[in-house]
């Protein structure tokens, strides 16, 4: 139930235009908490330097998960910003501040402007406690601001170990990732979207979506794609995303495969008009990421009721339920990624395991989250901060 204290909440983060799962979680996340509060957004009216990111930042096609009256008003690299924009954002008296945090580049920032706004509760929503690439000084970076939280959500248990290990203290609870299931925008069939994309109706498609690093390791669905030639009729495997610069490499790895035909890439950022395309005409969503805490990746592809193979590194596991809503493997490990992948149409499991990514719905659900957000808000006296 809300807390009789809790009537306003100033969400800081990306917000619409900026490009993201982040910027879509923000937008979400802000559209269920104003069904029970005044819901204040802010956001960035500058997020990265073009010295640290060249390409463009902002996608204007779809207004989808715009959110009316976000104001941009905070300037990441700009110390003489930030208390003008705490200034503003204590104006409005808000009962608590949640606010995003993925990376510690926005330590000095988030720092500056929480020294501002002592007073007031506050919220970090971890999508990773620690970046995916490491580097110096990123732990302490990342405890000097997260210890400013009354409270802090995260969505696996390694990150929630991640936490404890950096604030033994610190009161948080685990709230599975929200499902995307935003981007249904015309209810696509799946004829319509291979048609779309240049898929034939007969073809057993699997896809790899997003940012493509190293990390994520897409190395092994090309291996096992070499694997599993021959051995499933009509392979299709589409690669949509960003290769960071290093499209040749993955060229050169799909070659050595021997299954070049099998693969259809799409190199560069995917604007969120397109993203219905991809997963509608998918069979199968694979994830075999080398580490990872959590992937909202996964949780598109749930949105459309599309299993998922996944390995079983970070909150996979804990997202993907191993037979009932897709599989997870070892990671590192085409062998195995073959195996699950040819059982999946071997067995024709997609049916079964789309009515149980159905019965999962609440598990994943963005009112799950927010009443999260209100048990942690009352437990922790609602004006405890550790400002």
């Amino acid at each position: 139930m809300p807390s009789e204290k809790l009537k306003r909440i100033a969400v800081i983060g990306p917000f619409y235009p900026f490009k993201g799962g982040i910027s879509h979680y923000s937008g979400m996340l802000a559209r269920e908490l104003s069904k029970r509060y005044v819901t204040l957004c802010y956001s960035f009216s500058m997020q990265y330097p073009k010295l640290l990111f060249k390409k463009e930042q902002r996608d204007y096609a779809n207004k989808s998960f715009a959110i009316e009256d976000t104001r941009f008003i905070i300037n990441t690299a700009n110390p003489f910003n930030w208390g003008r924009a705490a200034a503003a954002i204590k104006k409005e008296k808000p009962d608590l501040c949640i606010l995003s945090w993925w990376h510690p580049y926005f330590a000095p920032c988030f720092q500056g402007l929480l020294k501002k706004l002592k007073g007031i509760p506050v919220c970090f929503i971890c999508h990773n406690v620690l970046p995916h690439e490491r580097f110096p000084m990123d732990a302490a970076l990342t405890k000097g601001t997260l210890k400013r939280a009354a409270f802090c959500v995260v969505h696996s248990k390694e990150d929630g170990a991640d936490l404890k290990r950096l604030l033994p203290k610190m009161s948080f609870a685990e709230n599975m990732h929200p499902s995307y299931n935003a981007f249904r925008f015309s209810g696509m069939s799946k004829a319509e979207a291979r048609e779309k994309i240049g898929l034939s109706a007969d073809e057993k498609v699997l896809l790899f979506f997003g940012l493509v690093r190293k990390y994520k390791g897409l190395e092994y669905l090309i291996k096992a794609a070499g694997a599993l030639k021959g051995r499933i009729d009509g392979l299709k495997i589409v690669a949509a995303g960003d290769f960071g610069g290093k499209r040749a490499e993955y060229d050169a790895l799909i070659k050595e495969s021997g299954a070049e035909d099998c693969f259809s890439v799409r190199d560069g950022y995917v604007p969120d008009t397109d993203v219905e395309q991809y997963f509608a005409a998918a069979d199968l969503c694979i994830c075999p990421y080398i580490s990872a805490t959590q992937s909202g990746i996964v949780q598109i592809a749930f949105g459309f009721g599309l299993p998922v193979i996944a390995t079983a590194v970070g909150g996979l596991p804990e997202a993907v339920t191993d037979g009932r809503t897709g599989f997870i493997v070892p990671p590192g490990d085409e062998g195995a990624l073959a195996l699950a992948i040819e059982r999946f149409f071997k067995e024709d499991r997609a049916g079964e395991f789309a009515e149980n990514i159905a019965a999962e719905e609440e598990r994943f659900s963005w009112g799950h989250m927010v009443d999260t957000i209100e048990e942690l808000y009352a437990e922790s006296g609602s004006s405890d901060t550790r400002i």
